[in-house]
């Protein structure tokens, strides 16, 4: 068993960034992953006493196919987030000044016309929280490859791995070992994970990645294929280390 790929999300409901390698740290949560966050009307997050909020309250591919055609980057050197559509910058700006969200938040209102429930507003994760869908366990997300190939199998088409918004892909697994890994400890790389539960799946792997169009109806076959909707787990991190693409995965009890 090997790391197939690495992402990270910097921006909830935006595009991935790939990564050779990563440095993850105990108790914390896979680096620059969520940090950004656009508010689609009033949400109440409160940066000072940072809490859990729905998912529907930001800017997201279940509601929003279309940011699946942003292709965005996070610059950690300059703080800046460039977000492209088309092939064609359409903004740029340094997430620390009012400008540079304001440009950016200008350009989401106009791109989700007719989708948001209010004012576009950039937030920004306060220290030791992200915009996870489950802020409790979502620390490290992992997908096993051959369940998807199984799930792809099942339906009777191509799924890209990408739908389902993991930090790290696994090769060389049995199909849905992972279902039994909850409470047990993963050795990645030069890092040590414990897996805490499998990830429930929502209608935001209905859209192609690629496209931005719903094409697929992922919760559906799951349902109907094993009467759960779970595909993937999360992890915490009990031992920091560096995990790169290529390095094997062992499973201890």
């Amino acid at each position: 068993m090997h790391v197939a790929s690495l992402h990270r999300y910097p921006v909830k409901g935006l595009s991935p960034e790939p990564l050779t390698k990563v440095e993850l740290v105990a108790g914390q949560f896979f680096p620059a992953d969520r940090i950004l966050a656009f508010e689609n009307g009033p949400s109440s997050f409160d940066p000072e006493r940072p809490a859990y909020q729905s998912k529907t309250r930001f800017l997201m591919l279940m509601k929003n196919a279309r940011l699946a055609e942003i292709s965005s980057r996070f610059d950690d050197a300059s703080h800046s987030l460039i977000l492209m559509h088309g092939g064609v910058e359409r903004a740029r700006g340094d997430v620390r000044t009012h400008a540079g969200r304001e440009a950016l938040e200008r350009f989401l209102q106009d791109f989700c016309a007719g989708e948001t429930r209010g004012a576009v507003r950039m937030l920004q994760a306060p220290a030791g929280f992200r915009f996870t869908d489950s802020i409790r366990s979502g620390f490290v997300s992992i997908l096993n490859l051959a369940s998807v190939r199984d799930l792809e199998k099942r339906m009777g088409g191509p799924l890209d791995p990408l739908r389902f918004r993991a930090n790290v892909a696994i090769e060389g697994w049995e199909p849905w070992v992972e279902e039994e890994l909850p409470g047990k400890r993963l050795r990645i790389g030069g890092s040590e994970l414990r897996v805490l539960k499998t990830i429930d799946r929502c209608l935001a792997t209905h859209v192609d990645p690629g496209t931005g169009v719903r094409d697929r109806d992922v919760v559906g076959a799951l349902q109907e294929s094993f009467g759960r909707i779970t595909c993937g787990v999360y992890a915490s991190v009990k031992l920091g280390g560096t995990v790169a693409a290529g390095d094997a995965v062992d499973v201890q009890t």
